[in-house]
């Protein structure tokens, strides 16, 4: 065989096909996508809870309000509703002014501080920003309380120059920043990116365990029904949903070492998502054949950028965020956040990756009925005649 014969071979063709398409998709999607970081960062919604009668409350949320780099600055909440939204990733930071900040401040009272509150069971560039432009906040206001305005802002008081300029002292010291973070996520990458391992994980074993199992039911036609099939089909897609999933809890127990009460939960939405991705990617696969999961690699490397592990909704360019409506691995890493990490229920997550995967087996469902048409099933009697038909050729040879 010639190089030239061998190049026009199946195998070296798909390679080639394979190694253009995958280059193309991987970087026609990550690149565009990226962009939004941190060009996006000013979608970002956030809070500014003004508690302070005072005069440098007002101030202060004016400020921030007018020099913020954030187009969604909410001011109508209370800390109590603020903090709520921020446990459900709907906020990005909460900044709490104390109703006693300006008499503290004004008394150089060194208990006084502005709350700036970050939630960390989430996308990772999220709370990296908010931890840097907290940090630049906190510069301002500290260069803001100088010496020479706090004196004269005393002296409006009354008070005696030489008392003043004390005082003055203490007040250019007593602003500090606290910088409160809720559910803190355990130091390493393997803990921050552990929701979008484990969703990875059983996605990418799902899309290929699809590929090989609808390849079983196209070769099993006319030795069962397709009713039959599929759900043969769909019975052994839960038992290697069990099985890897409990391989993926192990390994996530012995790396990461998660609280022990959380196992059930972890192996439970494990299956679940295999289940969901397994029938999600399997559409395209019934629907072209094995052309599908050309078709799914795409679709998958969208869903890496479209899951909120790196950026949330907000930061999202439109086709991204579109995405994260129907994509599985947006509510599985979702849902493994606030179980693993958070405080609140990842129901609301469990149950919209329930309605995918309903949706997604239903179209399965429907795609088997109609394009694939039913073939004459062989039955016991037809294999006994055809067996004995073929002892009696070779009988006879």
């Amino acid at each position: 065989m010639k190089f030239t014969q061998f190049l026009k071979t199946k195998g070296a063709i798909g390679a080639i096909v394979m190694g253009i398409f995958y280059a193309i998709a991987m970087l026609g999607i990550f690149l565009p996508g990226y962009t939004a970081i941190p060009g996006n960062v000013d979608k970002l919604p956030i809070a500014i809870v003004n508690d302070d009668a005072g005069q440098y409350g007002g101030e202060i949320s004016d400020q921030l309000k007018e020099n913020l780099p954030f187009k969604e600055i909410e001011t109508s909440l209370t800390n109590k509703q603020a903090l709520k939204n921020l446990e459900k990733n709907d906020l990005a930071l909460v900044v709490h002014i104390p109703e006693t900040f300006s008499a503290d401040m004004q008394k150089g009272e060194v208990s006084s501080s502005i709350d700036f509150t970050i939630n960390e069971a989430g996308a990772t560039t999220v709370s990296s920003t908010m931890k840097s432009v907290v940090a630049e906040i906190n510069n301002q206001l500290s260069a803001q309380f100088s010496q020479q305005t706090a004196e004269g802002v005393l002296m409006k008081f009354n008070v005696p120059k030489e008392q003043a300029a004390g005082l003055a002292k203490k007040i250019e010291t007593a602003y500090t920043g606290n910088v409160v973070t809720i559910n803190e996520i355990p130091n390493g990458m393997n803990q921050q990116n552990l929701p979008m391992f484990l969703t990875m994980a059983g996605y990418v074993g799902a899309m290929i365990g699809g590929m090989q199992l609808v390849s079983a039911f196209k070769a099993s036609r006319g030795k069962a029904s397709k009713t039959r099939l599929f759900t043969y089909v769909q019975v052994t897609a839960l038992m290697i949903a069990v099985v890897s999933s409990l391989a993926a809890t192990g390994i996530t127990y012995l790396v990461n070492e998660p609280s022990g009460n959380l196992f059930l939960s972890i192996v439970g939405q494990q299956i679940l998502n295999y289940m969901v991705c397994f029938n999600f990617t399997a559409i395209l696969i019934f629907l072209v054949g094995e052309g599908g999961m050309i078709l799914n690699l795409p679709i998958l490397l969208t869903q890496t950028l479209a899951n909120g592990a790196i950026m949330t909704r907000d930061m999202m360019p439109l086709p991204y965020e579109w995405m994260s409506h129907i994509s599985p691995m947006y509510y599985s890493v979702q849902a493994y956040f606030t179980n693993l990490y958070g405080s609140i229920s990842p129901s609301p997550y469990i149950w919209s990756m329930v309605a995918v995967g309903a949706g997604a087996m239903l179209i399965n469902i429907v795609i088997v009925a109609i394009f694939h048409k039913p073939m004459p099933v062989e039955g016991p009697d037809t294999t006994t005649e055809t067996t004995n038909v073929e002892k009696a050729a070779e009988a006879t040879v």
